[in-house]
């Protein structure tokens, strides 16, 4: 958490001073003369342009502060966006390589099966029952035999010719599984492709993940540097408020005084008037009762209108 000394020290913004405001009271307002209000009020109309000018400065760089921190914000929200797009793929990466993996296993499995079947580690080779069968049947078309031996001959040829068939037939068998094992191997292979792009990309996305945490914390740390400059705005913003209004009470008195002025004024003309009337109608009874009027008195008759 930032504090109000942090943020006026890394901003380069000067503290609002009390001791640099005008105070005005209500005594003040009421007793002082109208010379006195005067000077007041031009003192309240400076502090408070100054106070308004510090709070548009401040007002100013809180603004930056916010765009800054919804800039951050953007970014870790682009970022979120990014590694929810690869764990996606992630996602997809893994199904494949979950599915060719339980494919690999069955053709592995059934590798064994044929191989427990096929038994190849036993018996002779096709070459060795091929030098039998042909040794046998030139025997029996070489050398006299008698009709048992010559049927005995027969069978063990018979006998050697399927055992002959036989292993062949499980050759071509085996065959098979070298094919079979061939696929199962290329499946194993392709699983492991998908396994290692779900590594790459589980990376991938841990970054982004980290990324955006970090940008998250960096707009929480500049929001929490805007609220404070926004404190600091409120401060001196009210304090210029205050000021306006004291000015307003001064002018306002001001003015009350400049028409107390300009009654007492009205009022003096107006005696001034009725003094002069008064005086001019004296004058007139004497000039009806004959008396000699000189010209002073003729002047004020006549401005009276009386004469």
């Amino acid at each position: 958490m930032v504090t109000t000394e942090e943020v006026l020290n890394e901003f380069d913004v000067a503290p609002l001073k009390g001791e640099n405001n005008v105070d005005l009271t209500d005594e003040q307002l009421e007793n002082d003369s109208k010379g006195q209000l005067i000077k007041l009020a031009g003192q309240l109309r400076d502090r408070r342009n100054e106070l308004n000018q510090m709070a548009s400065e401040r007002a100013s760089k809180r603004d930056d502060l916010n765009a800054e921190t919804r800039e951050k914000v953007d970014e870790a929200q682009e970022h979120r966006e990014k590694r929810d797009e690869l764990n996606e793929k992630v996602q997809e990466h893994k199904e494949s390589r979950n599915e060719l993996n339980a494919k690999a296993n069955e053709l592995f499995d059934e590798v064994e099966e044929m191989k427990q079947d096929l038994e190849l580690g036993d018996g002779k080779d096709l070459e060795e029952l091929e030098e039998e069968i042909e040794q046998l049947e030139f025997r029996q078309q070489t050398e006299v035999l008698s009709a048992e031996d010559e049927r005995e001959l027969i069978e063990k040829i018979e006998e050697k010719r399927e055992e002959y068939q036989q292993r062949k037939e499980k050759l071509d068998d085996a065959s098979e599984l070298d094919e079979l094992v061939e696929e199962a191997e290329e499946v194993r292979s392709e699983a492991s492709q998908h396994h290692q792009k779900v590594t790459e990309l589980a990376d991938k996305a841990q970054e982004h993940h980290n990324q955006m945490i970090e940008a998250y914390r960096e707009a929480d740390e500049i929001r929490d540097k805007a609220d404070e400059m926004h404190e600091l705005f409120v401060e001196a913003q009210e304090a210029a408020d205050r000021h306006h209004e004291d000015f307003v009470r001064v002018q306002k008195r001001l003015r009350e005084l400049d028409k107390e002025e300009e009654q007492e004024q009205q009022d003096e003309r107006e005696a001034e008037r009725e003094a002069a009337k008064e005086e001019a109608e004296e004058i007139y009874q004497k000039f009806k009762e004959g008396e000699t009027l000189d010209t002073e008195d003729l002047m004020k008759l006549q401005k009276t209108g009386l004469l």
